[in-house]
């Protein structure tokens, strides 16, 4: 029986993993650093939260928050670059239209909430009398001392953490799908060979 190249039977073969086309290393190392930093932060923000204020404990975890909210601005910085800079590995043609849309909206709303919270984050430290302290040293304060607008931007800042907790685990739970049930190769995109 006759069949296309790629197919058995005229059934569309399997999304070989050996097939996969993978992000490259330089923005596989930016994810996974991101994602560390990322799960750093959220452990941190439960657990000072939970500190009583005015006790020393708060500032050494607020400020190791914000030193760290900083350092994960490198790779986002990076990952938006190569977003808008690069083509990212093809799909599988098996993958259903409504997934590749639900995975391209899921990507624009995580890169937009990275910016809300850094930006808040930053904005909010700023309106405080304690600013930012990178890793001990005191970084100049960019604006003056008004409480109401430090609220506002915390509220943003913990609104979004919140959005941005949903969508990373309607992340993680399609890569599983991708990798346990699908098993197409979309999960391997961000792994080395």
């Amino acid at each position: 029986m006759w069949s296309l190249p790629g197919t058995r039977n005229n059934v569309a073969a399997p999304y070989s993993a050996n097939a996969t086309q993978r992000y490259g290393a330089s923005a596989q190392f930016a994810h996974w650093l991101l994602a560390l930093l990322i799960f750093a932060l959220y452990i941190m923000g439960w657990y000072m939260v939970e500190i009583p204020k005015k006790t020393p404990p708060v500032a050494f975890w607020y400020n190791l928050h914000k030193s760290i909210g900083l350092v994960a601005v490198l790779p986002i910085v990076y990952l938006i670059w190569w977003r808008l800079s690069h083509k990212s590995p093809r799909l599988p043609a098996t993958m259903p239209r409504w997934e590749i849309s639900a995975s391209k909206l899921n990507h624009a709303l995580f890169y937009i909430c990275l910016i809300v919270m850094t930006l808040s984050g930053f904005l909010e430290s700023n309106f405080t009398k304690w600013g930012i302290k990178f890793f001990g040293y005191a970084l100049p304060p960019v604006f003056w001392e008004d409480k109401n607008i430090s609220d506002i931007f915390n509220a943003i800042h913990i609104y979004t953490s919140y959005l941005f907790i949903v969508l990373i685990g309607i992340h993680v739970l399609a890569a599983l799908k991708h990798w346990l049930i699908d098993r197409d190769g979309v999960f391997q995109r961000m792994l080395p060979r």
